[in-house]
């Protein structure tokens, strides 16, 4: 696991293996986002693809 904060990336999913412990950030260099929809219109449509749950 990266310990290193991306600051342009904002994060607050603390569950993530991605997931700067202690502060607002993801770890990784880039991220993929994606959606479970046809024809996305909402936020709730968007994913990050790049989640890793910290349990697994």
């Amino acid at each position: 696991m990266m310990t290193n904060k991306n600051e342009a990336i904002g994060c607050t999913v603390n569950n993530c293996t991605h997931h700067a412990q202690g502060e607002n950030y993801c770890t990784l260099n880039k991220i993929q986002i994606g959606t479970h929809e046809s024809n996305p219109t909402k936020i709730e449509c968007t994913d990050c693809e790049s989640f890793v749950n910290k349990a697994q």
